[in-house]
């Protein structure tokens, strides 16, 4: 994520849109994310690069780490609505984070109508995924509005000042550090081809085995990784670095039972309910297609690590017909069981480290191409189910915009307090009516939750 980068386009970082029912203490916000710098060290560090990329970027303790530029306030242009509010968190995330600093960005937004205000978060994606995302956020927020919370101890009230001990590190560190780690990696590399060769010469009764375990890899590996057909979608082609953002809201009660009584599971809800949604925008526009490529990462978080990336991405073929929203989730339901059993997921990890050393021009070209072929993308996150406060403000939505990362849009659902918030992160050169689009969500959701009431 972080050598791709080199293609503007292919950006990994997120953004969050807190709704918030009044303006919060500002210093108790800045506590907050004093505390948070201390207590989850990937905050306070920035990525140290390699020289000639002999070995993966660092992370380095930031000396120079200044509070002032993470944490920021501005106001809202008038009259202060909704479409004001994203119109502005657009273009607090059009730029990309600074790359020589930590990868995050807070930004307290004032002058909503009603006297509401926001709290817009940018976070880098090497920092977290989606979920440690959410963990990392629990250290930002309340469960009451106003806690009795202890003094701040001397190193956390000074977080932002560096200690004089604090150095850069090194060029020739920095030279060393890559080389051993050249040298091991080849080290390794060699011992498991050694250890692979002697297995098979041991047990010559596993190639059999052997072959057809590779022979399903390879098959997974040309449906999830080397993907040769273009998108599907003949409206949604057009790119741009252009960003929309959009929003829909919809009861988590009435969603998790219709997709239970449709014998489903919440998330095969949503993804029908976005397919079914896409289906009818392409047939409002009169160009209708029959199925799409949607990305959607898997997670694969086994502890509670929230400075940490475990997911795998997966693509996937939905249908956004028939015009049934029952039988549009029958097979989506279908297929989506069978994304977490494919083979290359097991080895993303594996995959990764062999495709970071590629030349950095190959590297950005082979993803390019292949976000090329995929038309949307979707992810679901489970929030909280109780109110949650930032600074003694009641936050009243959350809305995550997830990383287009080359496709046309972005589709983020978070649950909070009764509700599926999604935030649509869309290309304006690709999703040329917005508007028509949100109708779209409202009429497909609605569809599927009469649906299942008639089953």
């Amino acid at each position: 994520m972080w050598t791709v980068e080199k293609d503007p386009a292919l950006r990994s970082d997120f953004t969050n849109i807190s709704v918030l029912d009044r303006a919060p203490d500002e210093q108790r916000v800045r506590a907050k994310v004093q505390r948070a710098v201390v207590d989850i060290p990937r905050l306070g560090q920035r990525v140290v690069s390699a020289p000639f990329r002999l070995a993966p970027p660092q992370w380095q303790t930031d000396p120079t780490l200044d509070l002032e530029y993470h944490l920021r306030k501005v106001s809202v242009p008038p009259p202060g609505g909704m479409r004001e509010l994203l119109d502005l968190a657009a273009l607090l995330s059009s730029a990309p984070l600074d790359r020589s600093r930590p990868l995050w960005e807070f930004t307290l937004v004032e002058g909503l109508e009603g006297g509401r205000a926001a709290l817009v978060q940018r976070v880098h994606h090497t920092i977290t995924d989606g979920v440690g995302g959410l963990k990392l956020s629990l250290s930002l927020v309340d469960f009451e509005p106003d806690p009795t919370e202890p003094v701040l101890p001397a190193d956390i009230a000074s977080a932002d000042a560096p200690s004089p001990t604090d150095q850069r590190p090194s060029t020739l560190g920095i030279v060393t550090d890559a080389l051993g780690f050249a040298v091991a990696r080849d080290r390794e590399l060699v011992g498991q081809g050694l250890g692979t060769v002697a297995g098979i010469v041991a047990h010559p009764t596993s190639i059999p085995r052997r072959a057809g375990d590779t022979y399903r890899l390879a098959r997974s590996l040309r449906r999830q990784v080397l993907v040769t057909q273009g998108a599907r979608s003949p409206l949604l082609a057009a790119r741009s670095l252009g960003r929309r953002f959009e929003v829909f809201s919809v009861s988590l009660d009435e969603t998790h039972r219709a997709a239970k009584a449709l014998g489903g599971s919440l998330n095969d809800g949503f993804v029908a309910g976005v397919a079914g949604a896409l289906g009818l925008y392409h047939e409002r526009l009169e160009l209708p297609v029959g199925e799409l490529r949607m990305a959607m990462p898997v997670s694969t978080r086994e502890h509670a690590d929230a400075a940490a990336n475990r997911f795998a991405p997966s693509r996937v073929m939905v249908p956004v017909g028939p015009d049934d929203p029952a039988a549009r989730f029958t097979v989506v339901h279908q297929r989506l069981a069978g994304v977490r059993d494919e083979p290359a997921l097991a080895v993303a990890d594996s995959l990764a480290e062999v495709l970071a050393f590629l030349p950095t021009a190959i590297l950005v070209t082979a993803t390019r191409s292949q976000a090329r072929t995929i038309d949307f993308a979707t992810s679901n996150l489970r929030g909280s189910p109780v109110d949650l406060f930032v600074g003694g403000a009641r936050i009243l939505a959350n809305y995550p915009m997830g990383p287009r990362a080359g496709c046309a849009l972005n589709v983020t659902m978070l649950s909070y307090c009764g509700d599926l918030h999604m935030g649509l992160n869309l290309d304006p050169a690709a999703v040329t009516e917005p508007d028509i689009l949100v109708e779209c969500f409202e009429e497909s959701f609605a569809a599927l939750i009469a649906a299942a009431r008639a089953v």
